[in-house]
This record gives structure tokens, sequence and C-alpha cells, in this order.
């Protein structure tokens, strides 16, 4: 990944930085498949989450701002803060930051755990064998103890007040098209035809060339070695035409199962490891 380093580009092209999260890199790779873009400008991006810095020099010659809004509390990287210190003129546009909880009504954002799950943490969290966790938590019927249409009503609410401070549209499409075929990798990694849905509508707003098709065919995201297992109750429930019991999924160099993910979830936080991600790197590698 080229987090804070600028394409290959002429120097005489102004730059178009991109204030985002993980989404902000293959944004800048999708807008370079419009020819109006690659021509006009040399993108650089900066991640928000990592608390970068954007030197003035970078803002002086900055010919297009691309930006996720973040409010008062982020201070000097906030955007306020930063349109406020663009050249004249220069052009600025929010950018969508996009989230779905949809398809993982157990997720929690809780720090301390890579992909928190609340149902097993709270089994966990009860003293339980290993295995009793898992027959638990595989056998609890969810829409029983959980309003599963409530949370994805929840995350849905949530997403278009956040939709609401850009003019690029995107939660349409996801609500559309996500029980035909998975939209994210995780509740936070698009893919990457939603990440071209969103830079095509970035695109139209800037009165830019559409991406090339072509172009866009071989786009790639940076985050296809993981896809967030779901749950197979939560598959049944929404509708999903994927996600069910019989379902692999790409996890940090090996496919595994629903159940064996969650097994490998169970057994890393009774070990008392709070890097799940490296968690399972590790268990990939030991199998090679």
């Amino acid at each position: 990944m080229r987090h804070g380093v600028c394409y290959p580009h002429s120097v005489n092209k102004p730059l178009a930085i991109l204030h985002a999260n993980c989404q902000g890199e293959p944004l800048a790779d999708a807008l370079l498949a419009s020819p109006d873009f690659r021509r006009a400008f040399a993108p650089k991006v900066y991640l928000n989450y990592a608390k970068q810095l954007i030197p003035q020099t970078d803002l002086d010659a900055c010919g297009l701002f691309l930006y996720q809004h973040l409010g008062a509390e982020w201070g000097e990287l906030a955007s306020a803060a930063l349109l406020a210190r663009l050249p004249e003129r220069c052009p600025a546009l929010c950018i969508p930051n996009m989230f779905f909880r949809g398809t993982w009504p157990l997720w929690s954002g809780a720090p301390g755990f890579d992909y928190r799950d609340t149902l097993l943490d709270h089994l966990i969290d009860l003293g339980l064998p290993g295995k009793d966790v898992l027959h638990v938590y595989l056998r609890t019927p969810l829409a029983a103890k959980y309003d599963l249409g409530a949370r994805l009503d929840e995350t849905i609410a949530l997403e278009r007040a956040r939709q609401a401070r850009t003019p690029v549209q995107y939660l349409d499409f996801v609500l559309e098209h996500f029980r035909q075929r998975p939209l994210f990798h995780t509740v936070n990694h698009p893919s990457a035809e939603l990440i071209a849905h969103a830079a095509s509508g970035i695109l139209h707003e800037l009165g830019l060339a559409p991406p090339d098709p072509q172009a866009l065919a071989g786009l790639r995201t940076g985050y296809e070695e993981f896809f967030l297992p779901i749950h197979p109750q939560a598959a049944q429930f929404y509708g999903l035409a994927y996600g069910g019991e019989n379902a692999q999924y790409p996890v940090y160099g090996r496919t595994r199962s629903f159940v064996e993910y969650a097994a490998a979830y169970v057994a890393c936080r009774q070990a008392g490891e709070d890097n799940f991600i490296g968690f399972l790197q590790a268990a990939q590698g030991s199998t090679q």
C-alpha cells in the first residue's frame, strides 16, 4: 500500500489529496481509471485514522481535496480545519465513508480484540470451556435472542446520517444488492464493486469522465485476503444468497468455514491473546 505516497505523475499535475481511511487507496486507484482524472491530477492519500499530518506544502499544491468528514474533535485534522488551509478556489468534495453492519449483526466495535462478536464474548466471559462456548454459540436461536430486523434498521439509519454529508450516494445501491452478493469484506472494507460505484459517483460530481470499465476490471481493494465470516443464521434471516452453513471464506491465506473461524476466535481469546489477526495469520503459517 502507498499510504501518504504520491502516485507516479508528472510534476506539472496538481495534487488530488484524499484524506480518508482504508478506503482511500482503492478509491484513488478507481479514480485513476478515469482518463479525465488521470490527465488532470496526481492523487495522494493521507490516512485520517492514522492521524497522518498533511504538510502545508501539499495543501498549497492541492488542486482537488477529497475528504471523509471528520468533526471538530479531530483538531487540526478536522475537515473544517483542513478546508481552511486550502488554496483559494481549490475544489473540495466530501466523499463516502462506507460502513455496513447489516450482514454481521453480532459485530461489536468494542476495543481490545479484532472483529468483536458480542455473543461469543459473552459466552467466553462466563468462563465456559471452549467446546461449550461453541456449542451454545452455534445453537442459540439468534432471531429469538436478538431483534435482527431492528439491528439492520439501526445500521441503515446510521449510514443514512453519514451519507447525508456527501452528495455521492451509495447506500441505496448497497440495500438493493447486498442480499444477492457481498458488497463488504468486513463492516468497513467495501468490495471492489462498491469502491468502483463510489468512484463513479465522485467523478460524476466533479464533471469528469467515468472510469474505463476495462481498467476497473482488475481493481483490488487490498483487503481481499480476509472476508469476515457470516453467521449462517444471519444469512438465513436476511435472505442472503451467500453465507450459508457450507460457505468457505478467505482468512489470511487459509480457507475457513464459519465454525472453524468461531473456534479460532474462542481459542485466541481463551489463550489470553488480543491480536486476533496475528493469531489467524500464525495459524495459517503453521499449516504450510
